[in-house]
């Protein structure tokens, strides 16, 4: 006889509900693409722009580390958008919640794209800044949990891995649209206009995508194992309690795991490419051109490492990754610093591919730490926690290190990061064959 969560993941798989089911697929992928849009959209502006634009004029030095300071703003919001929407995720469903993050992190990306800069309103415009980045940070806080679920719950036996894999997919296809986008802009625009209203552009166009991205959401069912919670009275009051009460070793390490995924991310493109542009001189769209290159390796791994971990269990991709990532940091110095287009691309690819290595597991493995009454709840918060560890200063402590030490400290940093997220995956059950109903 089959399981009860069998049946509740083959439902949606068979006869007619076949088309449903690969709308709840694109559902959890599209969400997460133009959630990653715009993130990556301000990254990317971060490096390159809004410095001089909401800074004061000083040393360049001094305008960059205040962009990646407004940068790791949105991080530190990821977990208050987590305990928010992971409350309304767990109590009222994942359909709802989802739509209403992209809602708060769409609108938060537009706006940025239409505040003025120091020159023309001062100091009100870095306080703009930061609001907008503080609504971007909650808006996204509360979107991966939820497209995570969404994909896992509904996922058949044997193929959660798979099915997980797109929510985690979306970063790089969003990484693609927003440097490609940025990519074209530098091509076609002069300094000036770049400066002036060209980077403004990708925030804008953010409005479009997050009308696609709520016309497939809204259409969605809410997920088989939700309404088995709330057919057997599962749910609790309060989702944060319940996780912090009896959950707190997993969630810990799920957010240590997470670790090494975002300094990889971060390092790779962010600091990169600030550092590639200003310290090595490689024109902007050079080097977003070699970033788009990149990408596609993560792209690349993402389903390999998430067809791996269904065959062979989460744990072992995710310490062959990391292994493999502690021994990558040494490569920075050499590769970067050599200040050769083909060698930066190498260091790029790699950096990425082991991004996609340890981060496709993810999808499945964070929501399989927790039950169905916390589910949304546990998997953001330990998502998000990993970004405040992992990314947050992430770019801030890279231009620190480079500042003072040269590129070899900053690759010892990458190491340290992937050491610890070894660790904490070391420790973590493997949740392969756990039943989530």
């Amino acid at each position: 006889m089959s399981s009860p969560s069998s049946s509740l993941a083959v439902a949606p798989l068979t006869g007619a509900a076949n088309a449903s089911s690969w709308r709840i697929i694109f559902a959890s992928f599209i969400g997460t693409a133009i959630e990653f849009y715009d993130f990556y959209a301000y990254a990317t502006a971060a490096a390159l722009v809004i410095g001089p634009v909401f800074f004061p004029r000083s040393s360049a030095t001094a305008q960059a580390l205040s962009a990646f300071v407004t940068f790791g703003l949105a991080f530190v919001a990821r977990p208050i958008g987590s305990f928010l929407f992971g409350h309304f995720g767990d109590r009222i469903g994942r359909k709802s919640t989802l739509v209403a993050s992209l809602l708060v992190m769409g609108l938060s990306t537009t706006l940025i794209g239409f505040v003025p800069g120091y020159e023309h309103i001062g100091g009100l415009a870095p306080a703009l800044l930061c609001i907008l980045r503080l609504g971007q940070g909650i808006g996204l806080g509360g979107e991966w949990g939820g497209a995570a679920l969404l994909a896992a719950e509904y996922a058949p036996p044997g193929r959660r891995g798979w099915f997980g894999m797109f929510p985690q997919l979306g970063p790089s296809v969003g990484f693609l649209a927003s440097n490609g986008l940025f990519f074209g802009l530098a091509l076609t625009l002069s300094d000036v206009q770049f400066r002036s209203w060209g980077w403004r552009v990708p925030f804008l166009l953010s409005a479009a995508l997050v009308a696609l991205g709520l016309y497939v959401r809204l259409r969605i069912a809410e997920t088989p194992a939700f309404k088995a919670a709330i057919e057997r009275r599962e749910r609790v009051r309060t989702p944060l309690i319940s996780l912090i009460r009896h959950h707190a070793a997993p969630t810990l390490l799920g957010a240590l795991a997470m670790v090494v995924c975002y300094t990889f991310f971060y390092i790779s493109t962010v600091f990169t490419l600030s550092y590639g542009v200003s310290t090595l001189h490689f024109s902007r769209p050079s080097f977003l051109g070699m970033l788009c290159f990149a990408i596609l390796f993560m792209a690349l791994a993402t389903p390999l490492a998430a067809w791996a971990s269904d065959r062979f269990g989460r744990r072992p991709v995710l310490i062959a990754g990391i292994v493999a990532a502690v021994a990558s940091g040494f490569t920075m110095a050499p590769l970067v610093g050599s200040g050769s287009a083909p060698l930066v691309v190498l260091f790029l690819s790699l950096e990425l591919f082991l991004m996609g290595v340890t981060f496709a597991p993810m999808g499945a493995l964070l929501p399989e730490l927790f039950p169905t009454s916390v589910r949304y709840t546990g998997a953001g918060v330990a998502y998000n926690l990993g970004g405040i560890l992992g990314a947050s200063i992430a770019p801030y402590i890279a231009q620190t290190l480079a500042a003072r030490g040269g590129l070899s400290w900053v690759g010892g940093y990458v190491s340290v990061a992937a050491v610890v997220s070894l660790i904490a995956v070391a420790l973590v059950r493997e949740t392969r064959d756990v039943s989530l109903s």
